[in-house]
């Protein structure tokens, strides 16, 4: 079976994904050497703030023994497995384009489990008045791929967008 003609633009959204994230982190930890809880603020509402996340998104079901973080391993290698096989039938650019950034954000953070036995965070935003406090949670730049490649996938499946899905109104 042949790949869809959309399969290149998902696999270079992939590598995009993977190369701007690994990048990142490896020029946060080995460049700067920023360690466990440090703070370098960048604006008043964003900081860079050194974080192991040993979970998965949101800090979701912690692992701190090694059998858990293979076994987190092994969720993403068949999460990845399966966009993979999606991505290979893709019907559309657009839903080639998300599943690339999807893959390559798991890939990233998958490939921090191995490396590292948790995945580094970086990113923190947040909100302080004199009244009140808003904290979201560390996150890093493939959780911003993935994020973005399920916002590509349900606005598509929202507002169309390829040709199939038209045809088949």
């Amino acid at each position: 079976m042949t790949p869809s003609p959309y399969f290149r633009a998902g696999l270079i959204a992939l590598i995009a994904a993977l190369a701007i994230d690994q990048g990142f982190k490896l020029a946060m930890l080995h460049g700067v050497g920023m360690v466990t809880g440090q703070v370098i603020t960048l604006a008043p509402v964003l900081d860079l703030v050194m974080a192991w996340n040993y979970g998965v998104s949101f800090g979701l079901f912690q692992q701190d023994s090694e059998l858990g973080q293979w076994a987190l391993v092994a969720f993403k290698i068949g999460a990845v497995a399966l966009i993979a096989w999606w991505l290979w039938k893709a019907e559309s650019r657009f839903t080639a384009i998300a599943l690339g950034l999807i893959a390559g954000g798991a890939l990233g953070n998958g490939i921090d489990r191995v490396l590292y036995g948790a995945v580094a965070d970086f990113f923190a935003f947040h909100i302080t008045t004199s009244t009140w406090q808003f904290r979201w949670y560390v996150f890093n730049l493939a959780d911003v791929a993935i994020v973005a490649g399920v916002g590509l996938l349900l606005y598509e499946s929202l507002f169309g967008g390829s040709s199939t899905a038209s045809k088949s109104a």
